[in-house]
């Protein structure tokens, strides 16, 4: 097999609002992060652990403003996009990396309004699957 591929699947609470940036050709970038976690007993002590990793996600556009106008933190979603590393400079000149997974699909897996998860994409509705 000579493809590749570059496929991320989460299922994850949102951490916090939405940060986004607009730019003057109309196009739009939103940041968040999204939780997911994983417990274990430990072998040694026997007791429960829970670990934690934060993903940094980016939306564009039509997502990017779905998001703005319906996710809120400490909503459960259902995530699916690709990894990309950006490089970038911090205020001391040093040099930077930064993954983050840019999404193409989402599904709220928290209900709103008590309607729970939906599948269609092409509704308005909050509670359905949107992908960019």
């Amino acid at each position: 097999m000579s493809g590749t591929i570059n496929k991320v699947i989460l299922i994850g609470n949102v951490g916090g609002e939405i940060k986004i940036h607009r730019f003057d050709n109309n196009n739009l970038i939103g940041r968040l992060s999204i939780a997911t976690s994983e417990s274990y007993v430990a072998k040694d002590t026997g007791q429960r652990v829970e670990q934690t990793e934060w993903h940094n996600l980016v939306v564009r556009n039509k997502l990017a403003e779905i998001f703005e106008k319906h996710v809120k933190k400490g909503d459960k979603l259902y995530i699916e996009g690709k990894l990309k590393t950006r490089k970038w400079t911090d205020q001391n000149g040093q040099d930077r990396y930064s993954t983050e997974i840019i999404v193409t699909e989402f599904s709220f897996l928290t209900p709103k309004g008590g309607s729970g998860l939906s599948t269609q994409e092409d509704s308005n509705n909050p509670n359905d699957s949107f992908e960019d």
